[in-house]
């Protein structure tokens, strides 16, 4: 079996959503995630009927955003994250969103057509908060291979 690589992310928002400092990264959202979601090795994204997930409630806290996607593998992923304008949202970051101590972001195996939910996510982000990284939760830093490939 070949497993696919799902990801998360969070950010807590330094200004609400519709504030004028918001602007560049809302004006980015629906470019960025056309690029990805035709960028090679692309599988799916968390996404609700606005098109994008920044409604979507994770931890029960409401200025937190949540970004989660499916990849064919790291490699694929990683191509994604440091080109384009991706690259460039993401040399922002720190206008928009909170400089936060604590993991934000982890990656996991799942099975073909497993579509991740903010639950497991959330499982999976604590789980790295509390033990590091694992073949339950990793960074692409810190990454382990698929199961079955160890």
């Amino acid at each position: 079996m070949t497993f696919e690589l799902a990801q998360v992310n969070i950010a807590r928002l330094k200004f609400p959503l519709d504030s004028p400092e918001l602007k560049d990264f809302v004006d980015g959202l629906d470019p960025v995630n056309a690029v990805a979601d035709a960028a090679d090795g692309f599988i799916w994204r968390l996404k609700s009927d606005t098109g994008n997930a920044t409604d979507v409630p994770v931890f029960g806290d409401e200025w937190l955003i949540v970004n989660m996607s499916v990849w064919r593998d790291t490699n694929a992923l990683t191509a994604f994250m440091y080109q384009g304008q991706h690259r460039e949202l993401l040399g922002r970051r720190y206008e928009w969103f909170e400089r936060i101590q604590e993991i934000m972001t982890t990656l996991w195996w799942v099975e073909p057509g497993h579509r991740p939910t903010v639950e497991e996510a959330e499982r999976r982000l604590l789980h790295i908060r509390e033990h590091g990284p694992t073949p339950e939760a990793f960074t692409l830093r810190t990454s382990f291979p698929p199961p079955g490939d160890e």
